[in-house]
């Protein structure tokens, strides 16, 4: 089709330019029977990042062609003419990729903070391009100085793999005062895990950009078993995950790891070539919240920050991990003391089932709970954090001996509530997943897939509620080609969907986006 759709996190403007340039969703006419040589560049149904008016001024951060695993490096240095203080700060990737390729994991880094973690769209073989946006304004204080900049995108190129990276990525800052309040430092561990904050902090939240990859099976966590089970992927007692944080080997926070679904996931890539699943192309990290340890960060010496990933056997790679740390100060005093005054860890469940049979089956059940509290004499009182996190896991996998059938019926949920002097702020995040791939008949390979993401978030002072935002958002695919066979003779087909929802005191977005064969069939908003 060899034409540009800016891929949408975004695609509000890009449906917008598309209409006018008569590139809208096909007809159903306009629909192959199977997919052929090219389809349309990538699209997803979420909101685009919501920008300013008024001055702006762009930087270029990065730009490389990513042939293989050697970095690229460079200098960020500060705009010049928008200030030291934004309102916003974006940052989009675009790319192009041409050819054959497997999907690829990255990163960028300035000044050694991790701003962005993405995975790649597979292409066509006449090529494809895309783009992902970012609100990046919490790494402001990263921004202000002139920094190194590190970023890759692992990859191999061939005779087979064709698939050479093309991207650049881009820094635009809107002057003025940023909607929320920024943080004032952005720190990362030194040496990997030592800690040292300002010992006036008043705040202190860590993110963890935790993804399970590298090509072996915690790439697909989700779908392991325990070892002595007779199936493909192992990783000792089975498919439960918890990503954790601790300081000084005390447990400070838990979190359910999200299960991304790369653009090669389940078997199938004819699933994710115009749509792919929730936070493939812009991975999310954990927060967690560390204020109540913050009387114990601010005495000027380093801490231990460590973060481990439960259910993964001693040893074994595959998680990376890599922690930011935000910071806000006091600015009035120089020294903010305080004391960590509750620490309640429930007991870990892990358990998973095997029932052997025709039909093999892995029943797993996972549940944590943490909570946490602390103070801090600032300059505007004693101010008392409380963090209370509860996880559960629930799953079925079934399958067949050789694994000609293999299904998922997964739910994840995380519940966190962070109480700050009486505002609580409580949000519900639930994850899903429910698929079946089945080889057939002529090895034809079939996947159908939901996968869900959603979260209700609610702000509360005692009974009055004062902010609530709710998020859904749904893909569904389901595709079938021919496999171990030359690429030409796939005779591939495969419709897909998602419907991206996110509503609440800040508005409404709505937006439906559907797919058949690699053709953009439909488009619809509801808000």
């Amino acid at each position: 089709m060899n034409r540009r759709i800016v891929m949408s996190m975004l695609v509000g403007a890009t449906l917008l330019a598309s209409s006018l340039l008569g590139t809208g969703p096909a007809r159903a006419a306009d629909v192959p029977a199977e997919f052929g040589t090219d389809w349309h560049d990538p699209v997803t149904a979420a909101p685009p990042v919501e920008r300013p008016s008024g001055e702006s001024c762009e930087v270029t951060v990065a730009r490389a062609r990513f042939r293989d695993f050697t970095p690229y490096r460079g200098t960020y240095a500060p705009p010049e003419g928008c200030g030291e203080r934004w309102s916003k700060v974006v940052l989009r990737l675009d790319g192009t990729v041409k050819g054959r390729q497997y999907d690829r994991l990255g990163y960028l880094h300035v000044g050694g903070v991790e701003v962005f973690r993405t995975s790649t769209p597979q292409p066509s073989p006449d090529g494809i391009e895309w783009s992902v946006e970012k609100d990046v304004t919490r790494y402001s204080d990263t921004f202000r100085g002139r920094q190194d900049v590190e970023m890759l995108i692992g990859n191999v190129v061939d005779d087979t793999y064709t698939g050479v990276l093309d991207v650049t990525v881009t820094l635009t800052f809107y002057r003025g005062r940023p909607d929320g309040e920024a943080p004032d430092r952005v720190l990362t561990l030194d040496g990997g895990s030592n800690l040292t904050t300002p010992r006036n902090s008043e705040r202190v939240l860590a993110e963890v950009y935790a993804t399970g990859s590298g090509g072996g099976c915690e790439e697909y966590w989700y779908l392991t078993v325990p070892d002595p089970v007779p199936y493909s992927c192992k990783a000792g007692q089975g498919p439960y995950r918890e990503v954790r944080i601790s300081v000084d080997g005390r447990l400070a926070g838990i979190a359910t790891p999200f299960p991304t679904v790369w653009t090669g996931g389940w078997s199938n890539p004819f699933l994710w070539y115009v749509i792919p699943g929730p936070r493939a192309f812009d991975i999310k990290p954990i927060t967690y919240d560390l204020t109540p340890f913050a009387g114990v960060l601010n005495d000027g010496r380093p801490h231990r920050v460590e973060v481990s990933v439960v259910g993964v056997p001693e040893g074994q790679t595959g998680w990376s991990t890599p922690v930011n740390v935000l910071v806000w100060q006091d600015e009035r005093r120089e020294r903010v003391t305080g004391k960590l005054t509750a620490h309640r860890a429930g007991d870990l469940v892990n358990s998973s089932s095997y029932t052997p049979g025709s039909s093999h089956r892995v029943d797993t059940e996972g549940a944590n709970r943490l909570t946490v509290a602390g103070y801090v004499d600032t300059s505007h009182g004693r101010v008392t954090t409380t963090v209370s996190r509860s996880l559960t896991h629930a799953s079925a996998h079934r399958w067949t001996d050789g694994e000609t059938s293999d299904e998922l019926e997964a739910a994840w949920s995380d519940d966190e509530s962070v109480t700050v002097d009486g505002l609580t702020t409580r949000t519900r995040r639930t994850y899903t997943m429910d698929g079946t791939t089945t080889l057939g008949a002529g090895d034809r390979l079939r996947t159908v897939l939901t996968l869900g993401d959603r979260a209700t978030t609610v702000e509360r002072r005692g009974a009055r509620r004062l902010a609530w935002s709710r998020l859904d958002d749904t893909y569904t695919g389901d595709a079938t080609y021919t496999a171990n066979v030359p690429r030409d003779q796939r005779h591939a087909v495969g419709i897909a969907s998602e419907r991206y929802r996110v509503y609440g005191t800040q508005g409404c977005h709505d937006r439906t986006v559907t797919t058949e064969q690699g053709v953009l069939t439909r488009v619809r908003d509801r808000c």
